[in-house]
């Protein structure tokens, strides 16, 4: 995963993903011409796709990273070669290809999306390209998992836990199916869930059978196992605008010609893919119109709760971890200013090293590589906490180191000829001082934070901005939830704002010279 975070304030790949698909939708509908016309005239397809989800789908090639490789690769270049045109690949948060897929970033979606009645609905779907089914996947060395109905007697009584990807068809699938008997855990990538059932943290995953297969032979897969017959087939389709219907006709075209003379079969031979459930490929018709889509209104109220709750969650995080940061950043401060030299090198490099990486690497470190290290395991919740608080630690010590140098040397100097130590010097004269100078630039980390806990989400925090992401998905409500999100960051952070100009007032009327 390519991570760049280049400021201060940083934006994690939530946040962005919904700023883009309010973006998106915002300005979706400007009239688009017809969409085969203007493809055959400027002789280029554009595919959209998200290369993060990785193989067999779409990934860079080991050998040449500027390149993708998989098999949807290979079926972009065959319909595109149908067509008459090159195909040109558009990477894109996974999330957020519909609202591209609306405004005309791109021409059509080819990315494993599954069929279902709610997308059927936004946009206009091809005939299937392929018949997934889901296999549940355990590890090697754990014995009492061999059937599905081995999950609803874990030894010790407690309830089996799976993970997936967070927003997949397996999510739904166990929600729908299993809520009574299996905690589910949603992940932001398949290897994620998977590395986290090697760890003991679940005790299986459920994916997509192409991924299963595909990474049952590398390194990712290693230590796991199929476990039963895959189960629940649906099918991977192609979307485009809901007016492009002469654009999916020619699609529906050259797949069932493709299908027809082998070619499709010769691309999933090539990625072990054909199986006994393709045999049916040409027989699958699937309804156009899909299902009619809840009013914005009645999207807004039924979601009002859970985004409550989650909403409650990014508090949580948000005061349970700046604290910790401001007294971690404080001590770091003191320890740079006034501690010994080999200390204030030590932690230098502690405030270079956490401002250099994005807290997402630390997160991913801290809940996925230190368990394995440590041999232990670290809740999510605390996981989290624990990462913005080291994270954010670094910013305040060096909010608080310039409150420090703020305060003039006399002040120091005049306490300890008083016969204060200089622990108390500290303590009751420069550190109080320093506080009233840092309070606007920690109340605006404070806010930041509040935002920034979206970043959790990769460790399966599911906090205010993927339950947005999360229901803007199933919904295909992305403007009405996008604003609701947005109203519920201001009524979280604005008291924020008017309480630190309050303390601001006061703190200086404080220091002001009485008569």
């Amino acid at each position: 995963m390519a991570i760049a975070f280049l400021s201060r304030y940083r934006c994690c790949t939530a946040i962005r993903g919904a700023t883009l698909a309010l973006f998106f939708a915002v300005i979706a509908p400007v009239a688009h011409g017809d969409a085969l016309d203007d493809i055959r005239r400027r002789g280029t397809l554009i595919w959209g796709a998200d290369q993060e989800g990785g193989g067999p789908f779409v990934c860079p090639d080991p050998d040449d990273p500027q390149r993708v490789i998989g098999f949807e690769v290979e079926l972009a270049e065959l319909l595109s070669a149908e067509l008459g045109v090159a195909a040109r690949f558009r990477q894109a948060e996974w999330s957020t290809l519909p609202s591209m897929l609306e405004s005309g970033q791109i021409d059509i979606i080819l990315n494993g999306y599954e069929w279902s009645p709610s997308r059927a609905a936004r946009m206009r779907a091809s005939r299937p390209y392929y018949i997934y089914e889901l296999q549940l996947v355990g590890r090697a060395a754990d014995d009492f998992l061999n059937s599905w109905d081995d999950l609803k007697r874990r030894p010790g009584g407690r309830r089996a836990s799976v993970s997936v990807l967070g927003g997949s068809s397996s999510e739904d699938y166990l929600r729908q199916n299993w809520s009574e008997s299996v905690d589910v855990v949603g992940y932001n990538g398949n290897t994620d869930a998977m590395t986290q059932v090697r760890s003991g943290l679940h005790d299986a995953t459920l994916m997509d059978l192409p991924i299963a297969l595909f990474y049952r032979r590398l390194p990712q897969g290693e230590g796991l196992r199929f476990v039963g017959e895959p189960v629940a087939p649906g099918y991977y389709v192609i979307f485009a605008r809901t007016e492009e219907q002469r654009l999916i006709e020619a699609i529906n075209a050259a797949i069932a010609k493709a299908l027809a003379d082998g070619r499709l079969k010769a691309i999933y031979d090539r990625y072990d893919m054909w199986n006994a459930a393709q045999e049916r490929l040409g027989l699958v018709t699937l309804d156009e119109r899909g299902a009619a889509a809840p009013a914005g209104l009645e999207v807004v109220r039924r979601s009002t709760p859970i985004m409550l709750k989650s909403a409650g969650m990014t508090v949580l995080l948000s005061v349970t971890s700046m604290p910790l940061a401001i007294i971690v950043g404080l001590l770091v401060a003191v320890g740079r200013m006034y501690g010994p030299r080999w200390l204030g090198a030590i932690l230098a490099i502690y405030v270079e090293v956490l401002r250099g990486t994005p807290v997402m690497l630390q997160l991913y470190v801290i809940f996925f590589l230190l368990p394995g290290v440590l041999g232990v395991t670290i809740e999510a919740f605390y996981a989290a906490v624990i990462g913005l608080a080291v994270n954010y630690s670094a910013y305040e010590a060096e909010i608080y180191r310039a409150g420090l140098q703020a305060i003039p040397r006399g002040q120091m100097e005049a306490a300890l000829a008083l016969g204060m130590s200089r622990a108390t010097a500290l303590r009751r004269v420069i550190i109080p001082q320093a506080v009233r100078i840092v309070v606007p630039p920690v109340t605006n980390d404070f806010i930041a934070l509040f935002k920034d806990t979206s970043v959790c989400s990769v460790i399966t925090v599911t906090e205010l901005t993927k339950q947005y992401n999360v229901l803007a998905n199933s919904t295909g409500r992305i403007l009405e939830l996008a604003a609701m999100t947005a109203l519920f960051y201001m009524a979280m952070s604005f008291p924020l704002s008017v309480a630190a100009r309050r303390m601001e007032r006061r703190l200086a009327g404080e220091a002001e010279p009485r008569p």
